[in-house]
């Protein structure tokens, strides 16, 4: 029998080994050929790894294949897999409600779900593929869809609500395609709920204020609205006076930077030191970081006692940042130089995202480790051995999901451009803080009418990073 329950050991602690890499790590052949820009070997990759879109990770295969065939220039393929993604992620969460084996399980065995995040900004990249097939009303659709998924998202929180409620660029977003529609109320109402969104909630929680051509664009439409009324309040609020000049003669290009990559997932460790309190309630504390969980034992149905647990240490996942390059460009056309202007950071939303998901699920992973801690020492108690390969399963299961969705942008900056008539040849000059720079350049057909969308996403990023907050 101890010869059994040995060698069941040995395995145990060999899956236990070769489970501590990252998903980051696991994926790291596809990662590298994404980040050097070879889109194609990481498109073959996927297509060789088509059998992923059925399994635990199909949601990330959904995001990662939704991505490259976007940069590739495939927008209706891209659509595809968006929308499965929407659609698993919706189903996922539907199924989940009463999940006892995410409780017991090891999260990486499980299906991913999705940062809360993750699940709504597919929906930009499905607005940006809209618009590039000229399908404007259908791009507004996925702007809504946002807001409407963060509202239904908090709307489960309680008082415990992400940071995260509302998306600025969202609602510019859907200020420019409405100016492209002609719509220049619709456009006046959703500038002006974006810049509230940046001056109530992202100056607040993402040290971001509202750009300035936002201010610029939001003056213009209320002046082609007639709204004089708002004209002098919104110029005495920016100390902004609104110039004719802006309004162009000719068609303008709306130009999206996606800058660099976002954050991945890798692990920590708190480490909780328990003691008994009055009335069946006990307190584990973690000094180092700040956090004290109160666990009542009647909450719990175990044959252990919560009483005879010193200690509890519980994995997390924690997000690295990927820093990028470059930290600030500029379009050149005809001499004129325009500062490309952040109105996403990803990477900062990511980060208070999942910040605010561990608090609210801290309560519940301690006391379910608190339990399993306990059953373990009961087990000891009657038979070692047996107490061993519990102690091994738990250490087994007791892994946190470093899952994400890693082609993201670390951040998304826009300006607007005037084009003449004809052939527009473009230059974008990122530049990195020690004054590195790089030119692209691009080339912009226009008819002189309308407003026409164009993105570019520069890749060159830093390896991952401890985040200190």
């Amino acid at each position: 029998m101890n010869r059994k329950i040995n060698i069941v050991v040995f395995w145990s602690a060999i899956f236990l080994f070769t489970a501590c890499a990252t998903y980051y790590q696991k994926t790291i052949a596809f990662q590298q050929d994404f980040s050097r820009g070879d889109l194609n070997s990481a498109k073959s990759f996927l297509e060789k790894n088509e059998k992923a879109a059925e399994k635990k990770d199909r949601l990330l295969y959904f995001f990662d294949r939704g991505v490259v065939e976007h940069m590739l220039g495939n927008y209706q393929e891209s659509n595809q897999y968006f929308e499965e993604a929407y659609k698993f992620s919706q189903d996922f969460r539907k199924s989940l409600m009463n999940d006892f084996t995410s409780y017991i399980a090891n999260p990486m065995t499980k299906p991913y779900q999705g940062e809360d995040f993750e699940v709504v900004l597919l929906h930009f990249y499905k607005a940006l593929n809209y618009i590039y097939l000229y399908e404007y009303d259908a791009a507004l659709v996925e702007c809504r869809r946002i807001n409407i998924r963060l509202n239904e998202i908090n709307d489960r929180y309680e008082d415990k609500k992400n940071r995260y409620k509302s998306d600025a660029f969202a609602h510019l977003l859907m200020g420019l395609i409405y100016e492209a529609k002609r719509e220049y109320n619709d456009a006046f109402i959703a500038y002006r709920n974006a810049y509230n969104t940046y001056e109530e909630l992202y100056s607040e929680h993402f040290n971001m204020n509202a750009p300035l051509q936002l201010k610029k664009d939001l003056l213009r439409m209320a002046v082609i609205n007639g709204f004089s009324t708002e004209v002098d309040f919104y110029e005495r609020r920016f100390d902004l006076k609104y110039d004719k000049a802006w309004e162009s003669e000719e068609g303008s290009l709306v130009f999206f930077w996606l800058n660099g990559l976002g954050p991945v997932k890798s692990e920590v460790s708190l480490n909780f030191a328990g003691s008994k309190n009055q009335g069946g309630v006990f307190t584990f504390a973690d000094e180092q970081n700040g956090f004290s969980v109160p666990v009542v034992a009647s909450d719990y149905n175990s044959k252990g006692d919560l009483g005879d647990v010193k200690a509890v240490r519980m994995a997390i996942p924690k997000f690295k940042s990927r820093y990028p390059i470059f930290n600030e460009a500029n379009i050149l056309l005809n001499s004129q130089k325009y500062e490309l202007q952040k109105v996403e950071d990803i990477n900062e939303i990511a980060i208070a995202t999942l910040q605010d998901r561990t608090l609210r699920e801290l309560a519940s992973s301690v006391g379910r480790l608190a339990v399993k801690q306990a059953t373990e020492l009961a087990v000891r108690e009657k038979n070692e051995d047996l107490g061993a390969l519990v102690s091994v399963v738990n250490a087994a299961t007791e892994k946190a999901d470093t899952r994400n969705w890693q082609t993201l942008p670390h951040s998304i900056y826009y300006q607007k451009v005037p084009l003449d008539t004809g052939l527009n040849e473009l230059k974008l000059i990122p530049k990195a803080p020690k004054g590195a720079s790089d030119t692209l350049n691009f080339k912009i057909q226009s008819d002189g009418i309308g407003v026409q969308f164009f993105n570019y996403h520069s890749l060159e990023s830093g390896p991952p990073m401890e985040v200190n907050r």
